[in-house]
């Protein structure tokens, strides 16, 4: 009897441990996580995606009490790394991001897709958001968002507008306003922001959409003038700049998301430590502060909500690019 007491005593103990740092094994499982964690990026590093990716994982690697191994997988705009999240060991020892494109655009855009979001991928948690600004060069005479609409009217097909590719949510957002006002403007597609604002700059072309963070700085020196954001409510980097909606340009809320994303078949209680985990983070004063400076924003989601916003956008940017017919046949 002593000796099935303090098997029992020691077993609690186990239980109890396991329970501080992770996930309860079961009688063929090993606490979650007892070895580091490997992060996906699908994009380069340096970028924006790098600097929130690292910040969080810094900030969850101290909650689950293992390191997590920040790795870039980049190209293909992001459908290389996805892939290779979405067929990955679901094991919770692989996870990554995903953003907007990927995971919402990308299934109507390609006729030819190397992942299953609905089937091969769990979506988590939007723990970053950008909105998007409509902008033009600061020596356009263009003033508001409705001289853009009036002028773009008044010479049907002579005014252009930069994206950073074709399928890009800067592309789709815009043709959702020729959509909305009847407007044509031509599409010129650059390989970046890095091309198409000096673009902008020199006059090549009339008005883009890009996210905030790539803007913000440009806004703030005087070299851009912002129209319009294309989130719900106006933000707190540009209190004076109103939304589409305001404008009854639009009613859509895009923004440009950072997500965390598992294999489909991660076990559940992985996936709710996760969630905890990076929700919590995105509170944090630290992130917050990051946040902020970065142009960005953090929404609270919870996994339904953030799964509910997936399939609403899919459905949104399928319908737009067929109606567009801006598939790509690849």
């Amino acid at each position: 009897m002593e000796i099935s007491r303090r098997a029992m005593m020691g077993l609690s103990g186990v239980a109890a441990g396991a329970a501080m740092t992770g996930v309860l094994p079961t009688a063929a499982q090993e606490a979650w996580p007892s070895r580091p964690i490997r992060f996906l990026v699908p994009w380069p590093a340096g970028g924006l995606n790098d600097l929130i990716a690292r910040a969080f994982n810094d900030q969850v690697s101290k909650a689950l009490g293992q390191t997590i191994i920040t790795d870039f997988k980049a190209g293909a705009a992001g459908r290389i790394g996805v892939t290779e999240i979405a067929k990955a060991k679901p094991d919770g020892y692989t996870i990554g991001m995903g953003n907007l494109g990927p995971l919402t655009i990308f299934p109507g855009l390609y006729k030819q897709m190397p992942y299953d979001v609905g089937k091969e991928l769990i979506p988590i948690t939007m723990f970053a958001a950008s909105p998007l600004v409509l902008v033009v060069g600061a020596d356009s005479p263009v003033k508001t968002a409705q001289d853009l609409i009036a002028a773009s009217r008044a010479k049907p097909g002579t005014y252009n507008f930069a994206s950073v590719g074709m399928g890009s949510p800067a592309h789709l957002t815009y043709e959702m306003l020729k959509v909305k006002t009847g407007i044509e403007v031509v599409h010129v597609p650059y390989k970046g922001t890095n091309e198409s604002l000096p673009a902008l700059f020199a006059g090549d072309i009339q008005s883009t959409f890009d996210t905030l963070p790539s803007l913000l700085p440009f806004i703030r020196s005087g070299k851009l003038r912002a129209l319009a954001v294309t989130t719900p409510n106006r933000v707190p980097q540009l209190p004076d700049v109103p939304t589409l909606k305001e404008l009854r340009l639009g009613d859509a809320d895009v923004m440009s998301w950072y997500a965390l994303i598992a294999p489909a078949g991660t076990p559940q209680p992985i996936v709710d430590r996760l969630y905890k985990d990076y929700t919590a983070s995105a509170q944090t004063p630290e992130i917050q502060k990051l946040l902020a400076d970065q142009g960005l924003i953090y929404l609270p989601n919870t996994m339904a909500q953030f799964q509910e916003r997936i399939a609403a956008e899919t459905a949104r940017w399928a319908q737009l690019i067929k109606a567009n017919k801006l598939e790509i046949d690849q």
